[in-house]
């Protein structure tokens, strides 16, 4: 249990389903009033996020730059451009391996258990034409986002998550609320200790017994991402096909099972999982080197355990 210290502070939590997804609020206030209002406070923020860049709630303005692809640009408000603008580089340091315009991609591989053979090359081919980062046409002098092509869209999936998660933390930062964690689905900012002194403890889960915990990282104010396939994917001659397809050719990734990043914060934590995903062990380390602050463990199809250089935890709770 969390003990309470001299300073006797509280601890609170809620679960709510916000951007399609399920967000754990967690907050250390003087009392539970005030952590209450805190979380309230929280949940609105997210649903101000969501009701600015969802791409399926069609008074967005994420929905209304996918309404006039081909057409015309839109207009968006500072915060959507500059979180387009961030979502754009990481498609330029990962040649589209990363791709926000992945919205428009055919749905043509099914995790279901429906699928019984692969999709042909010509019809995986054709599911990515709308997709392509170049396509996306910034112009900042007039804040405006331009898709050139007609039925293109882009969408921010889980980066959008980490950046809810990042504003959230900061926002309660600025409020005097010294510690918590928001958790979209795994994706969490976390920042400060538990009332009884202690670091958060945040467990990563182990890809071939999702029931158990590979290990738990201690964290204070950061982020820690995991994008993984052990839950959907399928398997062709033997090999393991995940749900995380590569915006670039339409297949999906191959060779990692589970990617966890830590960093200080969750947006570019995420960019980064999802994108080691895609590239692969040895790029995707490459592509980390460039982002000093952040580390990552990454669990290859075949069970093995790849840390990054400046990964600190040396001990594992549980064998894969």
């Amino acid at each position: 249990m969390f003990g309470i210290n001299s300073h006797s502070q509280v601890l609170r939590k809620r679960t709510t389903m916000l951007m399609g997804g399920r967000f754990d609020i967690t907050l250390v206030a003087p009392d539970s009033l005030s952590a209450e209002k805190n979380i309230d406070e929280v949940i609105a923020e997210i649903t101000r996020i969501e009701y600015l860049i969802s791409d399926w709630k069609p008074n967005t303005q994420i929905s209304e730059v996918n309404r006039n692809a081909g057409i015309q640009p839109v207009k968006v408000d500072k915060e959507v451009f500059e979180l387009t603008q961030r979502a754009l580089h990481f498609s330029k340091i990962t040649n589209g391996g990363f791709d926000i315009s992945f919205a428009a991609m055919d749905r043509i591989w099914k995790f279901d258990g429906s699928m019984t053979e692969m999709p042909s090359a010509e019809a995986i081919k054709k599911s990515v034409e709308k997709v392509g980062y170049k396509n996306i046409i910034l112009d900042s002098v007039n804040s405006t986002i331009f898709l050139k092509l007609k039925g293109m869209k882009i969408g921010f999936g889980a980066l959008g998550e980490g950046y809810a998660t990042d504003k959230c933390r900061e926002m309660m930062l600025a409020k005097g609320i010294k510690a918590g964690i928001v958790n979209a689905t795994g994706d969490m900012s976390t920042w400060g200790r538990q009332p009884n002194g202690k670091p958060w403890k945040i467990g990563i889960t182990n890809p071939f017994h999702p029931d158990k915990l590979l290990t738990a990282v201690p964290l204070e104010k950061g982020a820690v991402t995991t994008s993984g396939s052990y839950e959907k994917f399928v398997v062709f001659d033997g090999k393991r096909y995940s749900h995380i397809i590569n915006p670039a050719t339409g297949y999906p990734a191959t060779g990692l099972c589970s990617v966890t990043v830590l960093g200080p914060n969750a947006e570019t934590a995420n960019g980064l999982s999802t994108s080691l995903m895609v590239l692969g062990k040895t790029e995707g380390l490459k592509l980390l080197e460039k982002f000093p602050d952040y580390s990552c463990l990454m669990i290859t199809d075949e069970g093995k355990v790849v840390k990054s250089k400046n990964f600190k935890i040396k001990k594992f709770k549980a064998k894969l």
